[in-house]
């Protein structure tokens, strides 16, 4: 008789991978969304950008279908930009705290898929005891020493036969994915900031620059004056405008000083530094060098390379997995479970001792105040409302490409603009300097294109540097190229599936190699 319950059990185990085989998931399966059916990001084809002749100034081109690169800030040609990229990657705690919350969402459901299986439990104990003959009336008492000994193994099993359990693993690897993406969002985010605060930082010192040139200038202009008024060649209001101009310009420095003492704390802050940690290292602006040739990735591969979109994308698939969390809890729900083992007080596991037993039970909540129903329709409330904002992700990632080449384009012809404007109004100023000294103009020409020449030179500079920071800008909307990236955790994200986009051309899937 001892033989035939674990012939029993093993009889269940055989049959128990047939359940879960024939068991169903109950609840919508994910699909992904499919990528807009557009051509383009711009109504026409994006062309070439014009050029100017001023560092940064090249034609810039677009070359279709072709891949981002992880590190695209090395197209930029400066060993200190990359640099201060590879610092703040190695030292912002957003990049830890965002890693750390991956390594929590894949323990969370490693951690649930031990509901799939078995739970084991074994028990053991020892008691010893003396008890005498007097308990029962028998004289004369005798006493007795003796020890009981107890060990058995207990099963059970939620049985999931609607998938209940195994959508709520789903969910959490959706969850888990969300916070890989995440994770290069924030390293995305980060390094587009230290590349623009770098350029910004480099902007500022060139308009500081100008204008401690233009001061200077205009300070040896103010001697010269005075030395003219001195041997009364002209009047005093000429040297009292020299002052006034001269003054005007020296107002313009402290705001840019500012500004670039308060770029160069938050460039410290993107590096994980202190501002009292400030070494000093700065990136200029001669020394860049403005990619001719931009990747430009096809519509239909964008919502596979935004990490908000990927984002939105694993919401929403956590959200359809926990629909089918919540329609299985509307279901029978049954439970199996056995126990066993050995009791007694000499040798255990004799036939003597042997215990068993085995049980299936059945639930089903028949009235909780529509708890559960009403449960399962606010999860599909907020599938379709997680279904929406990754539409709305869609769209702003559209809107954000469509800018960055609207700006890559016309900030192009606003450079070369500026160029041309600096270039005229330091002639203009030069003409009416020797126009003065032979009297044929006032000296109030003088002063308005020494304005019109600083004006000038400080929007080229910051068109200048506008043209990086826009190049920067499209490298971002295009998603970074975190799918070449491998680092120290290569299986946080997967390259990109080309036979994921069913259907599309052999152009596209090979953009996408």
């Amino acid at each position: 008789m001892a033989g035939r319950p674990g012939k029993a059990l093993s009889r269940a185990g055989a049959l128990l991978p047939a359940v879960l085989l024939a068991s169903c998931a109950v609840g919508p399966d994910f699909v992904a969304p499919a990528s807009p059916g557009v051509e383009g990001f711009t109504p026409q084809r994006p062309a070439a950008t014009t050029s100017a002749p001023v560092a940064g100034g090249n034609a810039q081109g677009f070359a279709s279908g072709s891949d981002v690169s992880a590190y695209w800030w090395t197209l930029f040609r400066s060993k200190q930009l990359s640099a201060f990229v590879g610092e703040a990657v190695r030292n912002h705690p957003d990049v830890k705290a965002a890693e750390l919350a991956l390594r929590n969402a894949r323990e969370n459901v490693l951690a649930q898929q031990g509901s799939l299986f078995p739970q084991l439990t074994a028990n053991g104990s020892a008691e010893r005891d003396r008890a005498s003959t007097s308990e029962s009336g028998q004289w004369p008492a005798q006493a007795s020493t003796y020890t009981l000994y107890g060990a058995s193994v207990s099963v059970s099993y939620a049985l999931d036969l609607w998938g209940g359990t195994r959508r709520q693993v789903e969910a959490l690897q959706a969850q888990s994915e969300y916070q890989a993406f995440k994770l290069e969002a924030t390293y995305l985010t980060l390094t587009a900031n230290v590349v623009t605060a770098a350029i910004t930082d480099a902007s500022l010192r060139d308009q500081i620059s100008a204008t401690e040139e233009i001061i200077k200038a205009e300070a040896d202009q103010l001697a010269r004056i005075q030395h003219q008024f001195d041997i009364g060649a002209i009047s005093k209001s000429d040297v009292l405008s020299q002052e006034a101009t001269l003054a005007q310009a020296k107002a313009t420095l402290a705001p840019l000083q500012k500004q670039l003492a308060q770029q160069r704390d938050q460039l410290m802050a993107y590096l994980g530094r202190l501002p009292s940690q400030d070494r000093g290292e700065h990136v200029r602006l001669v020394d860049l060098r403005l990619p001719g040739r931009l990747p430009l990735s096809l519509p239909s591969a964008l919502v596979r390379q935004r990490p908000d979109i990927r984002q939105a994308e694993a919401t929403l698939h956590q959200a359809t997995a926990t629909v089918g969390v919540g329609i299985a809890n509307l279901l029978p729900q049954l439970t199996l479970s056995a126990s066993y083992g050995a009791s007694g007080p000499e040798r255990l596991f004799s036939p003597d001792t042997i215990v068993w037993s085995a049980a299936s039970s059945v639930s089903q909540k028949i009235f909780d105040g529509g708890t559960l129903y009403h449960t399962k329709e606010a999860d599909v409330a907020a599938f379709e409302q997680n279904l929406a904002l990754y539409k709305s992700a869609v769209v702003t990632a559209f809107q954000n490409v469509a800018d960055s080449l609207r700006a890559v384009q016309y900030d192009a012809a606003t450079l070369k603009a500026q160029a041309a404007a600096e270039k005229a109004t330091a002639d203009s100023l030069a003409m009416a300097v020797e126009q003065f000294k032979t009297g044929a103009v006032p000296y109030a020409n003088i002063i308005n294109a020494q304005q019109s020449y600083l004006n000038a030179r400080v929007s080229r500079i910051k068109a200048q540097a506008t043209r990086f920071t826009d190049t920067a800008a499209l490298f971002q909307s295009l998603g970074g190229g975190w799918w070449n990236r491998t680092d120290e955790t290569p299986d946080a994200l997967p390259r990109v599936d080309p036979g994921y986009f069913a259907g599309s051309d052999k152009k596209t899937q090979d953009a996408m190699r």
